[in-house]
């Protein structure tokens, strides 16, 4: 029967793992004694179990071969272990740049400030005097600019306002305009409307009238026909 390739994955099953886990120790012991004893080789093999039982093997002294492991592996340390150290090494020299840099930038800060002088020669105090006078034209510019932004700011406003008030002025001068007309509209209606009344209640030319004064019976007596 031809044996199936093994795929390299934990096995699932335990107990299949533990018998799998006993048969490959073993060989891979045997394996360790027959390189020692074939070709004359120092060999140290350690094996911890997965419950954590202890497995090891050694040509020699377990405790030579560690040593001088550890020895080696400090006098030549490997490809990944010299790597990890430039690295190290290249971070400790980028820190120490940056603090070099973040210091000088402390100590020209303290002499903008005014501060810390006493060292400076009269080179470094007249770069500084130009250092200063450089920014404070920068900073004159950009005030004069902010000046400039606020001023056209309130004239827009200013415009604005007027512009406004103008059309209140025009909206009252029309309500004043329109509450004189209906006042005027409002007389000549109350005139024509007292007219007709005036004209009804004046005498008319046509009309006699006649004044009877004295008892009901001589008004009688004048108004029968006479005899």
């Amino acid at each position: 029967m031809v044996r199936g390739k093994t795929q390299m994955r934990r096995i699932e099953n335990a107990t299949s793992r533990q018998v799998t886990f006993s048969k490959r120790r073993n060989g891979l012991l045997k394996k360790a004694f027959e390189l020692s004893v074939l070709c004359d080789a120092q060999v140290a093999l350690i094996i911890f179990s997965p419950r954590g039982k202890l497995y090891e093997f050694a040509s020699s002294s377990m405790q030579e071969i560690i040593e001088r492991y550890r020895k080696h592996t400090k006098d030549t340390p490997p490809a990944a272990k010299s790597a990890e150290q430039n690295v190290q090494q290249n971070l400790k020299q980028e820190a120490a740049t940056l603090m070099k840099k973040i210091d000088t930038l402390e100590a020209a800060k303290r002499k903008f400030l005014g501060e810390g002088l006493g060292s400076c020669s009269i080179e470094e105090l007249i770069q500084i005097e130009q250092q200063l006078e450089k920014s404070v034209s920068i900073v004159r510019a950009r005030k004069t600019q902010l000046y400039k932004e606020q001023i056209e700011q309130l004239k827009e406003k200013e415009k604005a306002l007027m512009d406004e008030n103008a059309m209140l002025y025009d909206k009252c001068d029309n309500m004043v305009q329109n509450l004189a007309t209906n006042k005027t509209n409002n007389k000549d209606q109350r005139e024509n409307q007292a007219q007709p009344y005036a004209e009804s209640s004046s005498p008319s030319s046509d009309v006699e009238t006649e004044l009877f004064i004295g008892l009901p019976e001589t008004r009688t007596r004048r108004m029968s026909p006479t005899n």
